[in-house]
């Protein structure tokens, strides 16, 4: 694997949420350069091998938007 991807989306309690898709890896973080950091945390902690660990993480942030008509 090359790539990880996350879905990053904003935590209705404050702060953001991002999931791995295709792995079980979350974590959560109150602004975005700390998520960063989470997210390399916790992927490092997924895959202990470095030769199984993805080289690049995407994030994908998702964002609900609600207007009125």
């Amino acid at each position: 694997m090359t790539e990880i991807v996350f879905l990053i989306e904003d935590d209705p309690e404050g702060g953001y949420t991002a999931r791995a898709l295709g792995e079980s890896i979350f974590t959560e973080a109150d602004d975005v350069a700390g998520l960063r950091e989470m997210i390399r945390d916790a992927v490092r902690c997924h895959f202990l091998d470095e030769q199984t660990r993805p080289k690049l993480i995407r994030l994908h942030f998702v964002r609900d938007e609600v207007i009125a008509s």
